[in-house]
């Protein structure tokens, strides 16, 4: 099986550039295709080796948006963070918004209805890990920087086989660690991805997820004016950007 990104890269249509945001929090590309304006949104992701280094951590910055949208994209093979999250920012945008499967729930409503009285594990510490702790059987957190309770990302190989439900956040998209982390999970686990860095491609159903949980950037300009300022995900959120899920069959 082809590995999740190649995947996404072999489906996604071409398109022209029309900007490029690489923020504090967020990374925003806006791209025309089909005579649709889209904007995609991963985390920024930063390698702080390359603060001072003579390698940059995005070659060509600030001559991005001459590449074409799939040259753009193919950053998300990089092993540069930064450049890792325009491509699937880029991807993020490339892809078609299937609307009619989409639905108006978070991922945390997601985790609750699918873990009560089941074992969870959460890759990525998210804000609302203080509430799932309180609604599910039993949560484990793995991170790569642990705070309270979290568990180290080394760790992953102990609990993810033990989870009945298993959310990993979009980021290991880019930082490549999804498909290590898809090959520990036991086959009859729930699957689920979340966070602005999600793709809400059909792909994913194929690399054994069940539900996407991401976002729908719904006003462009006010939103890239916001990853240019610093703003974080609730404050995007407020801005212009659209919680959504999409699931592989019906189990909300």
């Amino acid at each position: 099986m082809m590995n999740v990104i190649d995947d996404l890269l072999a489906t996604i249509p071409d398109g022209q550039i029309l900007d490029v945001r690489a923020g504090a929090f967020w990374t925003a590309v806006v791209v025309e295709t089909g005579k649709q304006l889209r904007c995609g949104l991963a985390s920024t992701l930063r390698d702080e080796e390359h603060h001072y280094s003579n390698e940059p951590a995005v070659r060509d910055a600030g001559k991005l948006a001459q590449r074409s949208a799939c040259e753009l994209a193919a950053l998300a093979r990089s092993a540069s963070p930064m450049e890792a999250a325009l491509g699937i920012a880029t991807i993020n945008a490339l892809l078609p918004n299937p609307t009619e499967l989409w639905m108006n729930v978070n991922a945390e409503e997601v985790i609750v209805q699918q873990g009560v009285g089941k074992r969870v594990v959460l890759v990525g510490h998210f804000p609302f890990v203080p509430r799932l702790r309180e609604r599910v059987g039993r949560l484990w957190v793995l991170e790569q920087q642990p705070r309270a309770e979290d568990l180290p990302a080394d760790a992953a190989s102990e609990v993810i086989p033990q989870a009945d439900v298993l959310a990993i956040t979009g980021t290991t998209l880019i930082n490549h660690t999804f498909d290590a982390l898809m090959a520990l999970r036991n086959p009859e686990a729930l699957v689920l991805v979340l966070g602005p860095s999600t793709p809400l491609s059909l792909i994913l159903f194929n690399h054994g997820v069940h539900i996407l949980s991401g976002a729908m950037v719904e006003d462009v300009e006010v939103v890239l004016r916001g990853v240019s300022q610093g703003a974080n995900f609730r404050q995007l959120h407020r801005l212009g950007v659209r919680l959504v899920t999409m699931q592989k069959r019906a189990l909300i």
